[in-house]
């Protein structure tokens, strides 16, 4: 009888801790009321920033995981003029001699995955360019040598016959926003026009057209494969990938191309098929569309998303009155939640390429690419609030 009456008084207690917008077990309750405060924004960027970069060495290689959080690091530089966030980023590259992966054997190179020298084509290996390219162009003297491997490699690509180098989800945020961003900087259309044939290749591959999502690869395709539920089996942060790859790449796209009117339906639906699958705390779960696949928060692919609907939003391409809600909710479950105190960013579902049941993630589950997302999402809001508020 005792053990009962403290059971129920610990019930009890939890839901108290709940409607006073507490956490229980480390997620977060629903969003509280009150207006975003930009001030508060870019505490919070500041925060997980300098955390990471103090606690991170920017001597590290320049495959995708770490050139996943320079992405973000560049936007928080962009959004804050902090010249440290510049120097980290350039220090890395200078580190990597402003290269990918280093064969110079060109009938060598692949894109199957490998993270080899080789594996020059290889999407993963191709992610560091998008930062190379940003210090490009803040570089005065426009120096040549930080764009160099980028246009060898890219160049040698799109010059190939092969339209399957995007096989993946997470090869689209890798490769897409770098060959728009050289687009924009050489003025040769082919990137656009390579780009178009590499997203439709990818496009028939994982998309799927009832439920408006991407799968991670063709080994995830449903009846093939399913969740635990006997469900379809999106994954969070290979969605993540795409959304905020299109994101990235279309304020590079022409309104006259012709890549850009699928490009745009995709992300709009996509912002649609993300909506409901959001959960109460603000989070999404790790298999997208069953939630009791593997439970509980998941940060990169909440913060991707987060950045995604922002940029649409700010551009006019989404509606405010019906996503802003969306992002107070992951807002405020990105930043009171998976941020914590001392600036370290939680819940990051480790390296991997699905949800795996069983797997733990919790508020120490801290990677470099979750760090990046963050960033790229808080950089956005800040930007949103400059015109709206988000209350």
């Amino acid at each position: 009888m005792m053990r009962r009456r403290l059971c129920l008084k610990a019930a009890l207690a939890s839901v108290a801790a709940l409607s006073a917008g507490c956490t229980l077990g480390g997620v977060a309750a629903p969003a509280a009321a009150g207006a975003v405060k930009k001030a508060d924004v870019l505490a919070a960027l500041r925060l997980a920033n300098d955390y990471w970069q103090r606690n991170n060495s920017p001597a590290l290689w320049s495959f995708w995981d770490v050139a996943a959080y320079h992405t973000g690091n560049m936007e928080a530089y962009y959004l804050t003029g902090e010249e440290r966030y510049r120097q980290y980023s350039t220090a890395w590259a200078e580190h990597n001699q402003w290269s990918s992966a280093r064969s110079d054997v060109k009938a060598a190179w692949k894109y199957t995955y490998g993270e080899t020298s080789e594996h020059v084509l290889f999407g993963d290996w191709q992610v560091c360019f998008q930062t190379y390219i940003d210090l490009y162009n803040l570089d005065p003297a426009k120096d040549p040598r930080k764009i160099a491997r980028a246009r060898e490699v890219l160049e040698y690509q799109t010059g190939t016959p092969n339209n399957d180098y995007w096989w993946w989800a997470d090869g689209l945020y890798m490769v897409m926003p770098a060959m728009a961003k050289l687009y924009k900087v050489t003025g040769e259309r082919r990137y656009l026009d390579k780009l178009h044939d590499y997203f439709l290749f990818a496009d028939q591959l994982m998309y799927d057209q009832e439920a408006g999502l991407y799968y991670r690869d063709a080994k995830y395709i449903y009846p093939k494969h399913k969740s635990s539920n006997g469900g379809k089996d999106f994954w969070a942060r290979g969605d993540g990938w795409v959304f905020a790859a299109l994101a990235k790449t279309l304020p590079y796209i022409p309104q006259d191309h012709p890549s850009r009117p699928l490009l745009v339906a995709r992300f709009q639906r996509m912002a649609q098929a993300l909506k409901p699958a959001q959960q109460e705390q603000g989070y999404w779960t790790r298999s997208l569309l069953d939630p009791a696949h593997a439970p509980g928060p998941e940060t990169s692919g909440t913060a991707f998303f987060t950045y995604a609907y922002l940029w649409g939003m700010n551009q006019g391409l989404l509606s405010q009155a019906e996503y802003a809600p969306v992002v107070k909710r992951a807002w405020t479950y990105l930043s009171r939640t998976a941020l914590q105190p001392d600036g370290k960013l939680g819940y990051v579902q480790p390296i991997g390429e699905r949800a795996i049941p069983g797997q733990v993630v919790d508020q120490n589950a801290t990677a470099s690419f979750g760090v990046g997302a963050f960033l790229l999402a808080a950089a956005e809001l800040a930007r949103f609030l400059d015109k709206q508020t988000l209350s």
